[in-house]
């Protein structure tokens, strides 16, 4: 139910047939027999005892009128009654009429990153009259700041700035989530092309969604995007832009493609009052003549395209039961910000014992691959796997899948309509201009004291790093238990994903610009395990998938091993846990070591070659045979869960392969004191460190190997 709904007007809410009016409902139950059970609402009555309000029901039960809430709606704006809820835009935004629908494919084969071949140009475009302007949206500039908003948009004529009268091609934009400002032909097949800066605001210029009509087929054109603002960017690290054909579509059920070829991400001569631009320029050949194409920065997935998600779940008999929507609150153009509850329904004796976790995602409305990992997330947990049921019966999940359905839907890259980055405004105390990240602070303050809430994620996109990763915070002035206990989730997360998810990537600290985001202001309210998780709109650099894009598929896969690895991350079998404990602690004695060996008066030239000089011929087959093992152990673990209570069975191999590691990570910690010594003692010598640690030679030999001293970096179980 909305928490703001003592101020709100529901005027643009679709109600449902259950709330026809009150006179009539009381006219139907006086005219029956008055020994049955009757209901009417406390508005109907003109006792001033009762308030002036629909959501008290009056129950006629022996003789009496007993009063009591009414229950609340499943969703508002949503039903099988009525459509979805119009999305509503700034009263000035110019919007077509025709709604852009794009089918879901996944390729058949990886798509790989583009290769540079050294020879790309850099189209720089000098100012000429003779240029002809083929598309402008002037509409983002009538207004200063958000005045007002209306279904639809602005309800004027739309302007057309070229007729098709020729082989130009047409550009369109005014639809949801797209974004084009201005395209200019300055040659017969080449195109300059503006993204709009953030409503509002005159930066933040990254996200592209535009449609290209009138089109030819096998002619080279060229498209520039000459506004961007980012120094790096992962154009200039083998990524391409997405397309879309609506011919291949209908004929071949192919949807969102990487293309592109001759692309490159430079620095332009368009930089004015000193802040330099950046242009991205590609060539491509469209496959069919006379179609309605589209590019895009990321798979788009809009404010409509949740709404459907959601009233699909809202229509299904089984998923309803489990997963109650609700409106979190309104934006300031009053779209609706939806809160799911995924839950088993609880018994009165279990309300407190279930822990909760909570999601969130698209605060910044261009990172669209977080709605991709939304999605699986939500696809997989509220499906009827045994692992899903598992969760459902554990967790109680709060989940927000759009927190700016504002920018999302005028196609913003960061902003919400107040021109302000929410993500940076979760300390805010002003609910009118920022109310979904108000709503949501609220909503997880009063939960906090209801429940411990284990962990929060906050999902993002990435536009400089390759990868997926996550952000923590640094909990290095605590306990050094809890230090470590922030990055074990992280660490089972790579583990689980070995493809996609990289640990070396992941950051746990507090900067003083990030002290307004989520992961940390949820960090100081008590979540000891607060993230934000960051994918990259590229692709990745890891395992199997080096060197290729991510697909909508592998996005939404991470929603699965998100559950997987929250699965691991509580099982009462703590084998997993303690392995990543072991792993972190090795890892913190590595930093601390080149610490120690920074701060000495040894060289690290010296100590690297008297390492190698003992070790030299015993780490080749060390390393093999502990990479089989672990091969091993991975096909193994690597099976379909069961619930917790069976975990030990599917486990087991886990425990008779600790006992072993345990015993040479014994020896390693014996090692590492013998290695600091001597960087502290350059006349000890190896023979009477062995002497006094008590350890075989040969074992030493075998276990001090620079490979050894490394911490442990295998990325499977």
């Amino acid at each position: 139910m909305s928490e703001d709904s003592e101020k709100e007007d529901y005027s643009d809410r679709t109600i449902s047939d259950e709330d026809e009016s009150d006179e009539d409902t009381f006219m139907k139950f006086v005219n029956e027999d008055i020994h049955q059970c009757a209901l009417l609402t406390a508005d109907s009555i003109s006792d001033p005892f009762f308030p002036g309000t629909t959501q008290i029901l009056l129950e006629y039960q022996l003789g009496r009128w007993v009063p009591r809430l009414r229950e609340p709606r499943d969703l508002y704006g949503v039903s099988s009654s009525g459509p979805l809820s119009p999305t509503r835009w700034p009263y000035h935004c110019e919007v077509i009429d025709e709604k852009i629908e794009h089918i879901d494919w996944t390729p058949l084969n990886p798509e790989p990153m583009y290769i540079p071949t050294g020879l790309e140009m850099e189209p720089l475009y000098a100012n000429s009259k003779e240029e002809t302007v083929v598309y402008l949206a002037e509409d983002a500039y009538k207004e200063p700041c958000f005045v007002y908003s209306r279904v639809g948009g602005n309800r004027t004529p739309l302007k057309q700035p070229v007729d098709n009268c020729d082989d130009t091609l047409m550009f369109e934009a005014r639809f949801e989530s797209g974004n084009l400002q201005k395209v200019v032909k300055v040659a017969e097949y080449e195109y300059q092309l503006t993204v709009r800066p953030d409503l509002f605001t005159n930066k933040h210029t990254q996200w592209y969604y535009f449609q290209v009509t009138n089109t030819q087929a096998g002619i080279v054109y060229r498209f520039t995007i000459i506004n961007f603002t980012k120094p790096a960017s992962l154009y200039n690290r083998g990524m391409r832009p997405l397309f879309y054909s609506e011919k291949e579509a209908s004929a071949h059920n192919i949807g969102w493609q990487r293309i592109g070829d001759q692309i490159k991400y430079y620095r332009n001569n368009q930089g004015q009052d000193r802040h330099h631009h950046f242009s991205l320029t590609w060539t491509f050949q469209f496959p069919h003549s006379k179609d309605t194409c589209y590019f895009a920065h990321c798979y788009p997935y809009t404010y409509t395209n949740l709404q459907e998600y959601l009233s699909g779940i809202n229509n299904d008999p089984v998923r309803s039961k489990f997963c109650k929507i609700r409106v979190l609150c309104h934006t300031i153009a009053r779209n609706m910000v939806y809160i799911l509850t995924i839950t088993t329904p609880l018994k009165n004796s279990e309300s407190r014992k279930r822990k909760a976790v909570i999601l969130t995602a698209r605060v910044h409305p261009g990172e669209t691959n977080s709605s991709w990992i939304m999605k699986g997330f939500l696809d997989y947990i509220l499906g009827n796997s045994s692992d899903a049921k598992l969760l459902r019966d554990t967790f109680v999940f709060k989940v927000v899948p759009m927190l700016n359905p504002d920018g999302v839907i005028v196609g913003n890259y960061r902003c919400s309509l107040a021109g302000r980055d929410l993500n940076r405004n979760y300390t805010s105390l002003l609910k009118e201009s920022f109310p979904s990240v108000w709503y949501t602070r609220n909503m997880i303050r009063r939960l906090m004291e209801k429940r411990e809430v284990i962990l929060y994620c906050d999902l993002h996109g990435h536009s400089k790093k390759e990868n997926i990763f996550m952000y923590g915070c640094d909990g290095s002035d605590r306990c050094k238990a809890l230090y470590l206990q922030q990055r074990i989730f992280p660490l089972m997360l790579s583990k689980n994903c070995p493809d996609k998810f990289s640990f070396s990537s992941c950051k746990f600290n507090i900067q003083k610009s990030k002290e307004g985001t989520g992961r940390v202001v949820m960090w100081k309210m008590g979540i000891r395990n607060s993230f934000t998780m960051e994918a990259t709109f590229c692709g990745s650099t890891l395992g199997n998938k080096r060197g290729t894009h991510f697909n909508t598929k592998d996005l939404e896969s991470m929603g699965y091993h998100f559950c997987d690895s929250l699965l691991d991350y509580c099982d009462p079998d703590r084998t997993k846990y303690y392995q990543c404990l072991r792993e972190l602690e090795e890892m913190e004695k590595h930093i601390n070591l080149e610490k120690v060996i920074d701060d000495s008066d040894t060289s690290l030239k010296e100590i690297t070659l008297d390492l190698e000089t003992s070790s030299h011929a015993s780490d080749s087959s060390e390393s093999n045979d502990s990479q089989t093992d672990l091969l091993k152990l991975n096909s193994q673990i690597k099976t379909k869960k069961i619930q917790l209570k069976t975990k030990k069975e599917r486990n087991s191999t886990i425990a008779r392969h600790q006992n072993i590691r345990e015993e040479e990570q014994e020896i390693q910690g014996l090692l590492y004191q013998m290695t600091v010594y001597l960087i502290i003692s350059e006349d000890s010598s190896l023979t009477k460190q062995r002497e006094a640690l008590k350890v075989p030679y040969s074992h030493l030999l075998q276990m001090t190997g620079p490979k050894h001293m490394q911490p442990l970096t295998d990325n499977t179980w």
